[in-house]
């Protein structure tokens, strides 16, 4: 979808911040391998046609992007994330990432002591004007939302809350979809046939293409699910698929992706050595688009446990977004975070760096991370221009 219009477009410390935002302790950290040479090459994108899409952390940090770069991005796919600044603190508290951290898992996922309250979503967004975009722009997005009737990690209720945010930024309703009636645990929903056991050996694990996907209600690495469509159909749920399909219109059938269009390129060269991220991305490039056809940019942006690092090439392969982009001129960008190992005494207050490695959306990175300036976002931007995307750029007519 083109942007339209002028622009043309708190509880204790505990086990769920243990499970989610990372432990300090049995951490082994993983070191990305050695840079790989090759930059993002320039495309020819249309650039208001810009949409992301993410599960859990990444879900999050799509609505950061989203909100961030509204002028240029025209739609969202939220899986199990929350409203924009959610793990923000509304006192002095919110200087420290500890209490961020206490709010990110408490309200944000657990809805303890309560969930989310829509109005303080509005309320950072304000409170961050001239360092986004301006709100207004997100009322002529598509958004597809969904939360798994058995995801228990991100409660329902933000899911409801991240809702509310939308309608309140008066995003039609016929604009939004929210599925919410799918038993299905906390994991991105995908077709591939890739639920073998994995090995024991985790180099090996990584690697296997042909395990990693767990049943539809299960909530457990590689957090990628296999579920039942409804109505007693025999296919799977293929949610890359109806993202897609909602965000865009519809799509072309699917076609093979091709293996050489699967590329690998060198993150820090975007990154300016941003905290969380890592030296190496991944990118699917359509045959068209590499022959200069004018193609679209999907970011698509793992969740927690499901960097390069803990499961390799899955989520950019077994996701199945590049089946659908090969015959729809969709470029696929999937950034790369990375684990920060986590301790009482390394920076990041004593939630511990970034043992999971999540995307940043209580502030483990910097203080500023829900502005276009915050590292992890900036970092983002610049891959999406070198691509051939400015989503940074603002029009004159904004």
């Amino acid at each position: 979808m083109r942007k339209s219009g002028c622009r043309s477009k708190f509880s204790a410390l505990s086990l769920p911040i243990v499970l989610a935002l990372g432990s300090a302790a049995f951490v082994t950290p993983f070191m990305s391998s050695a840079a790989i040479a090759d930059p993002l090459p320039k495309l020819t994108l249309s650039v208001q046609e810009t949409t992301v899409s993410g599960l859990s952390s990444g879900a999050f940090m799509s609505v950061q992007l989203q909100t961030a770069f509204s002028s240029n991005i025209s739609g969202a796919g939220i899986v199990a994330g929350g409203p924009y600044g959610c793990a923000v603190v509304q006192s002095w508290w919110n200087a420290f990432v500890y209490y961020r951290a206490l709010k990110a898992v408490g309200v944000c996922m657990d809805n303890a002591p309560s969930a989310p309250d829509p109005a303080e979503a509005l309320q950072v967004m304000r409170d961050n004007s001239g360092k986004i975009d301006p709100i207004a722009g997100i009322a002529d997005d598509r958004i597809y939302l969904f939360h798994g009737d058995a995801d228990v990690t991100v409660n329902g209720p933000t899911m409801d809350a991240l809702r509310q945010v939308y309608a309140d930024l008066n995003v039609p309703a016929e604009s939004i979809r929210y599925v919410d009636d799918i038993n299905a645990g906390h994991g991105f929903l995908t077709a591939a046939d890739a639920e073998n056991t994995c090995p024991a050996d985790p180099d090996a694990a990584k690697a296997d293409l042909t395990c990693g996907v767990v049943a539809c209600s299960t909530t457990a690495p590689d957090y990628l699910n296999s579920c039942d469509a409804p109505q007693g159909s025999t296919e799977k749920i293929e949610q890359a698929r109806d993202i897609l399909n909602w965000l865009y219109g519809p799509l072309a059938p699917a076609t093979a992706p091709v293996d050489a269009n699967f590329k690998t390129f060198d993150q820090s060269l975007y990154t300016n050595g941003a905290a969380g991220m890592g030296n190496t991305g991944f990118a699917y490039i359509p045959t068209a688009c590499s022959e200069g056809e004018s193609c679209r940019l999907h970011i698509a942006l793992h969740g927690c446990e499901q960097t390069s690092g803990q499961i390799g090439e899955k989520y950019a392969r077994l996701t199945q977004f590049n089946r659908w982009a090969e015959s729809n001129r969709i470029v696929v960008l999937y950034p790369q975070a990375e684990v920060i190992p986590g301790n009482f005494f390394n920076g990041y207050g004593l939630a511990g760096g970034n043992p999971k490695g999540c995307w940043d959306w209580w502030g483990y990175s910097s203080s500023d991370f829900l502005t276009k300036d915050a590292p992890q976002i900036a970092a983002i931007a610049k891959m999406a221009e070198a691509l051939g995307a400015p989503i940074a750029e603002t029009s004159p007519l904004n």
